[in-house]
Order: C-alpha cells, then structure tokens, then sequence
C-alpha cells in the first residue's frame, strides 16, 4: 500500500472483528514510527498497547461505569472551544448527523444515541487498544509533536491491513483507565486509540472534507 492510498483509506473504523492482532505487527508499526517528526526531537508522546486480559478488563470497567451513570472524569484539557466559530462549529455537526444517520439513530433518540456512545469503552469490539500520554508540563507545540506521531501510526496500520480509531474520549474516564495502567503521576491521558480489522457489517457514511480552496491559499510567485 503506498502513501496516498494509506491516506485516503484511513478512517476512523467503529466496528471491529476479534480477529487477533500480532504483537509483532504492532512493535513493527510503532518501531517506525520513532522515525515521526518532533520538536527538537523531544519526542513527547508516551504509549501504552493493551490486549488479552488487561484489556479485556479495562473494557468491563469503563462499560460498566458508563452505563451506571457514573460522572465522567473532568477532563484536563478542552477537547472543543465554547464558542468554536464556524465553520469548524459546522463541520463538526455535519459529522454527528451522518454518524448517527449510518447507525439509524434519530436526532432526539437519546437513548439509542447512549447506546451508540458506549461502544466506545468496548473499543468497538477492538482486540488492541493504545492509550497516549503527555507529560503535565509540556506546551501546545509538543501537544502538535504528538498528533503527528498519532497520525503517523494510523497510517503504519493501514500500511499493515489494519484499521484504528483515534478515541479523546477515553478522556472521560481518565481514572478507568489509569487505575489499569498505572501510569506516572506527571503523565495526562490524551487519547485512546482502538486497533484492529475492519468489521464489513458495521454501516458507515465516509465523512467528507472541505473543498482544497476552503483550507489552502496557493501565494504564487
């Protein structure tokens, strides 16, 4: 698989088979991707991968806190702007209406839009899960590092036949997480991300993307 296929087929997949991932292909992906550009060369992201029983028992914790009701963790960053200006405010609501429109899930249906919502903690069925920290007193420029290491790790996956989905959410139940992982106290949970093969029977809509000329200015000399 080249580059822009790579590119253009990755997605964020929310319907996974239990077929197994190798931990072979796994160290291989994040192997290559050290080789991701950082400020300085910091290197600011911090990686736990969880499979089998660890997994396993991270899922049952989150899904059943969830489903109890329980408070979410506050979260240590803001994940959307109060007041996002549009058009990112309008590009996000056309993203939640097809994503809820693939599953069937009417607009006012808040329960069956719960529903949709905690397949999250289950990993959508996922067999891998990775989980990325920050370090506490590092700034928006490290914050950036580690979206690019993340993308580029997606983009490894897809070079290997797999498909991921980057999840802020776990965010949310921050603590679930850590009381799994036990991760240092100078560390903040930023993402999960679930990993695996692509379950074909789960509908989606591919989310579209703004016109070229709608985010880049050409200044020709």
């Amino acid at each position: 698989m080249d580059v822009y296929e790579a590119v253009t087929t990755r997605r964020a997949v929310r319907g996974f088979t239990d077929r197994p991932v190798s931990k072979d292909v796994l160290a291989q992906v994040l192997t290559a991707a050290r080789w991701s550009p950082s400020s300085s060369n910091t290197q600011p992201w911090n990686i736990y991968v969880v499979t089998g029983a660890p997994l396993a028992e991270l899922k049952k914790r989150a899904t059943e806190r969830v489903a109890t009701g329980a408070d979410w963790d506050e979260r240590e960053y803001t994940m959307y702007p109060h007041d996002m200006p549009a058009p990112y405010r309008d590009r996000r609501a056309a993203f939640g209406k097809e994503r809820y429109s693939a599953l069937g899930v009417a607009r006012d249906d808040w329960e069956a839009r719960q529903r949709a919502a905690i397949a999250n903690w289950d990993c959508f069925g996922a067999p891998a899960a990775l989980f990325c920290y920050i370090d506490r007193n590092l700034g928006p420029a490290q914050w950036a590092d580690t979206g690019m290491y993340l993308q580029t790790v997606m983009l490894l996956l897809r070079a290997e036949g797999l498909h991921s989905c980057p999840q802020m959410a776990w965010s949310q139940v921050r603590q679930t997480v850590a009381d799994v992982l036990s991760p240092p106290d100078n560390l903040m949970l930023f993402c999960g991300m679930s990993i695996g093969y692509e379950d074909p029977t789960v509908p989606y809509i591919r989310t579209g993307r703004a016109p070229l000329d709608e985010t880049v200015t050409f200044v020709d000399g």
